[in-house]
């Protein structure tokens, strides 16, 4: 069986991002340098995650898992690590999300041994990729998606290569993006699982999110329609397998409460099915696309944990923090700092000024004064107010827009304590 190599054994240098070594150090030494991103002390551009501000969200939104009655297999595609991973799963998640063959096989290699792959595998050769790796971990619990005959096909291929006797198939119902369309779609999909070899139906899936617009109201009545259409094709299931333990699955990261109300109680009436959603972008929160998102979730009512009804725009905590050093002030009103397209996410915004540094010392309400207006590769944008007295050499920490596409520029995150200083190097495998 394949370990992933120890990565408190490996050495980093300035070839990573973010590490100011010439000769590297081990990420276990790193962890015992005490270095602090407002200082300067590490090589700007670099990205870090707010330890309690993660564990704050991941233990709030189990909680809330728990009070809903629903399970979570976080997406693991959102940072790729393995140590965050296992750290989820063992704080009380059900399972591991991936996205690809490349990700499961990231994982399994890991130690996780329940995985939901939420996404066609492609045809018969990813199938034959995918035989091969499952073979490799016969003892792992594995779900994947399929959204029609061909889909089938390629994953009676995988369950033939690793010769298992079973391999789950969930039937993807789909509004936007990948998943059957229509009833036709479905039931030939079931159909073809129940006459492949090895295979077998494990349940129903979805992604709500890919029916999302512009506009919130034809939203809901596109997620209310999905959801509706998940739950005819989870009936459709239960009549052929009147026994089995079945899963519901969305994705649940912007649109959770709606998941749980519509659907939890479709599982619990069942009685041997399970909701499963796969939110992972959330336990890092955001400054952009999920704190607009857990704004509209107050506007539908909150949160509801133990009888408790909580604020999710004020409960979650954006975990991530984006740190650059001002290069230039070339010109009165702007300001260029060291970061650009191949630091940060900006598909669904761009980053915003947190906080202002000189010295080691904040400079309180500076931030405000700046504005992020546009990205090159390498350089930032910054428009400035003109009484701020910004200068070359200031460090901006900036909260980002979409975890997703911002964690998968960094081959290592570096956790930070209470105190703003680096305690651990957490590397990512994006391959």
């Amino acid at each position: 069986m394949q370990v992933l190599s120890r990565w408190d054994s490996q050495r980093l240098s300035t070839t990573t991002r973010g590490i100011p070594l010439v000769d590297g150090a081990t990420t276990e030494e790193i962890g015992r340098q005490r270095w602090s991103p407002s200082r300067g002390d590490l090589a700007l551009p670099a990205l870090t995650l707010d330890e309690a501000a993660f564990a704050a969200n991941r233990d709030l939104f189990l909680k809330w898992c728990a009070s809903a009655g629903v399970s979570v297999a976080p997406h693991a595609k959102t940072p790729m690590s393995p140590e965050l991973a296992s750290s989820l799963r063992a704080a009380g998640a059900w399972g591991t999300t991936v996205a690809n063959i490349q990700q499961a096989a990231v994982l399994l290699a890991s130690g996780e041994r329940r995985l939901l792959l939420a996404n066609e595998i492609g045809g018969l050769a990813a199938g034959r990729r995918l035989g091969a790796l499952l073979g490799a971990y016969p003892d792992v619990e594995f779900h994947a998606f399929a959204d029609s005959p061909a889909a089938v096909a390629a994953l009676a291929e995988a369950a033939r290569i690793a010769g298992r006797s079973e391999l789950s198939v969930l039937v993807e119902l789909g509004a936007g993006r990948a998943g059957a369309r229509d009833r036709a779609a479905i039931e030939a999909t079931i159909a073809a699982v129940l006459a492949a070899d090895r295979l077998v139906l494990g349940g129903v899936a979805t992604y709500e999110g890919a029916a999302a617009t512009p506009d919130t109201e034809a939203t809901m009545r596109a997620i209310a329609a999905l959801l509706e259409r998940t739950i005819d094709a989870f009936a459709l299931v239960r009549i052929t397998a009147p026994q089995r333990p079945l899963i519901i699955s969305a994705g649940g990261s912007a649109y959770f409460d709606i998941v749980a109300r519509l659907l939890a109680p479709v599982a619990q009436a069942d009685g041997n099915a399970r909701l499963v959603l796969r939110s992972g972008a959330l336990f890092f929160a955001d400054h952009g696309i999920y704190a607009r998102a857990f704004a509209e979730i107050d506007r539908r009512g909150g949160l509801l944990v133990d009888s408790q009804h909580l604020s999710a725009a004020e409960s979650f905590r954006p975990a991530l923090t984006l740190w650059a050093e001002v290069l230039s002030r070339p010109e009165d009103g702007l300001a260029i700092a060291g970061f650009g397209m191949r630091d940060a996410s900006f598909d669904q915004g761009l980053p915003v000024p947190l906080r202002v540094f000189r010295d080691g010392v904040e400079l309180h309400g500076l931030a405000a004064a700046l504005a992020v207006s546009r990205l090159n590769d390498q350089h930032a944008f910054l428009s400035v107010a003109p009484e701020a007295g910004l200068a070359v050499g200031d460090i901006i920490a900036l909260g980002i827009s979409h975890p997703c596409t911002c964690l998968d520029r960094w081959r290592v995150i570096l956790g930070l304590d209470a105190d703003g200083v680096v305690t651990r190097v957490l590397p990512t495998q994006f391959g």
